[in-house]
């Protein structure tokens, strides 16, 4: 069963485009090869890291997203772990969290066409409402010195 998924990896910041650009090929290879299909690789750049990861406080963020099933994924991941200038590597079923997403759109959208139905039901001129009545109780108080 094929699945989305989202493996977002992070490479030394010392390798050179040219290697980085063969590990992607690399690895968009064993998907396919795999009877997976990679829908999107994202180069994000080089980043700072958030603890130092392997003696490095930076790195090249890559994100392939890919749908493929799961003997491929643990295929890629066990590439992954075994890629020298890969230093931090991690995989996320998407399909489910996109499930979740579509169900908040559809939760959202009706509440938008019940809040875009209510104003179109009120009145088009507004209604002049009377002056209130002073309270009688604050004319018969004492006054108090």
């Amino acid at each position: 069963m094929s699945r989305l998924y989202e493996v977002m990896f992070i490479v030394r910041p010392d390798a050179v485009d040219e290697d980085v650009d063969k590990l992607i090929a690399g690895f968009t290879t064993s998907v396919t090869n795999g009877g997976g299909v990679v829908k999107n690789v994202e180069k994000m750049g080089r980043r700072k890291l958030a603890y130092l990861v392997r003696k490095f406080n930076d790195g090249n963020y890559i994100l392939m997203t890919i749908e493929a099933g799961g003997a491929v994924v643990l295929e890629l991941e066990r590439r992954l772990r075994v890629s020298e200038p890969v230093i931090k590597f991690i995989t996320v079923r998407m399909d489910e969290e996109e499930k979740r997403l579509a169900k908040i759109k559809a939760i959202r959208g009706t509440r938008r066409k019940v809040s875009a139905e209510a104003p179109a039901a009120a009145p088009a001129a507004p209604v002049a409402h009377p002056p209130a009545p002073e309270p009688a109780a604050a004319e018969a108080a004492p006054a108090s010195a």
